[in-house]
């Protein structure tokens, strides 16, 4: 393993006094179709139909949108489905302005 290895299960543990502490960036894609990352929103952030057709227009748009708050292994497993189906998304660190 290389020194900028972080091992998920043990960020997680550091995080888990926040269980909103990431979120997960959808980006644009020229490859594929608008219904088909609506249906992936759909299955695996659990959107309404509208809402998952808002996130592909702004991530169409402005080249990126977030879908989903959550801990980071929510978010990991999130990322990993999308991947698997070969759409582009990135786990960030959720900045909350709720202060």
């Amino acid at each position: 393993m290389g020194l900028n290895y972080i091992d998920p299960k043990i960020y997680y543990i550091s995080c888990m006094e926040d269980t909103k502490t990431h979120k997960l960036v959808l980006y644009n894609d020229d490859v594929n179709s608008y219904g088909y990352i609506i249906a992936c929103i759909i299955k695996f952030c659990s959107h309404e139909k509208i809402q998952a057709e808002q996130c592909a227009v702004i991530a169409h748009n402005n080249g990126k949108c977030t879908v989903k708050h959550g801990d980071y292994l929510e978010m990991l497993e999130l990322k990993d489905n999308f991947e698997f189906v070969d759409i582009k998304t990135k786990i960030e660190k959720h900045e909350s302005y709720m202060y």
